[in-house]
């Protein structure tokens, strides 16, 4: 996921040439291994190290090394982190009033802090992911109902 411009300094969140390229390259090499577990070997200056990154892992690290690789700025999110109200609206890239009218309306769960209300990013997730989906499927009745003019 990306984080607004206002965030954190520019240098600070959009990836080097150095950074794109080098990013691009260990895509490269992850995604021409096998399908199975990658081995990696990582040079200290006291030994080599080797490390075992499962499909699960490798797929992980390759969407990441993407959005790096085309200079987009990512930060990870634990599913269990508790967001701000701003904070979850730049995630589904939506006013935080509109959001808020999403939490008072029950679509989204969250809860209170003092005054505050907080969303927990699991459940937020959960609603990005269902909102996704009818989405896609709206786009596909159009695409059909579009191809029957024809």
């Amino acid at each position: 996921m990306t984080i607004p411009a206002f965030a954190q300094k520019l240098g600070e969140r959009l990836p080097s040439d150095s950074d794109r390229a080098s990013a691009n390259q260990l895509r490269t090499l992850l995604a021409a291994q096998a399908k199975g577990e990658v081995k990696l070997q990582i040079l200290d200056e006291k030994k080599p190290v080797d490390v075992t990154l499962t499909p699960a892992l490798s797929e992980l690290l390759m969407e990441v090394l993407r959005h790096i690789g085309s200079g987009d700025a990512v930060t990870l999110v634990p599913v269990s982190q508790m967001l701000t109200t701003q904070q979850a609206a730049d995630i589904l890239n939506v006013s935080r009033p509109y959001l808020v009218s999403l939490l008072e309306s029950g679509e989204i769960e969250y809860n209170l802090v003092g005054r505050h209300r907080r969303i927990k990013a699991e459940h937020l997730f959960e609603y990005k992911r269902q909102r996704d989906a009818k989405r896609a499927k709206a786009l596909s009745a159009l695409a059909e109902l579009d191809a029957d003019d024809l």
